[in-house]
């Protein structure tokens, strides 16, 4: 795994046993396994921006605290560059930049994300996380499945949901897709 995985793997650690919670109690309050728990504190497994989101609101931290190291501190606005926004390295197929990272107190968490192609014949991968969000696909055809309805998203289409449901994407047509995503 890289180098800012094992990072925020490490925070995620810092952040439990500052608060005197055990692995145990954690992966009991975010339904998984002991085990997935400790691979994520481990940094040697892909840790998924839905968990890292839940760890945040848990601990009441910014989750740009737990991506950089650095608390946010501007109050008025924040202004991301082209490019520039904090990359979030995940599985190989996923590629997510924060667009928001330096404001403090968010009420939403805007992402850039990248999905590259996979084969047509690969799963899709499945999460949940609190909350809400918003996807504005700006480039390629994506497939959503949510709570097991399928999806196809195609540029300019925009979709609201339930978070809380299993969700997954997929890049469609071999090409990479591009999506505004806001998770609130």
């Amino acid at each position: 795994m890289s180098e800012q995985i094992r990072l925020i793997a490490q925070r995620i650690k810092e952040l439990r046993e500052i608060s005197g919670c055990s692995i145990h109690e954690l992966a009991q309050e975010f339904n998984i396994s002991n085990e997935l728990y400790e691979q994520y504190e481990s940094g040697n497994t892909d840790i998924p921006v839905s968990f890292l989101y839940e760890i945040a609101n848990k601990f009441n931290v910014e989750l740009s605290a737990i991506l950089t190291g650095d608390a946010p501190k501007l109050h008025t606005y924040a202004l991301v560059r082209k490019d520039k926004g904090v990359g979030v390295e995940r599985r190989r197929q996923y590629k997510y930049q924060s667009l928001a990272y330096n404001f403090i107190h968010k009420k939403a968490e805007p992402f850039l994300v990248t999905v590259d192609p996979s084969p047509e014949d690969a799963p899709i991968s499945m999460n949940t996380h609190p909350g809400q969000e918003f996807n504005y696909l700006i480039e390629g055809s994506l497939k959503i499945i949510i709570n097991n309805h399928e999806i196809i998203l195609n540029e300019g289409d925009s979709l609201y949901f339930d978070s809380n449901y299993k969700h997954g994407m997929k890049a469609l047509n071999g090409k990479p897709a591009k999506f505004l995503a806001i998770i609130i």
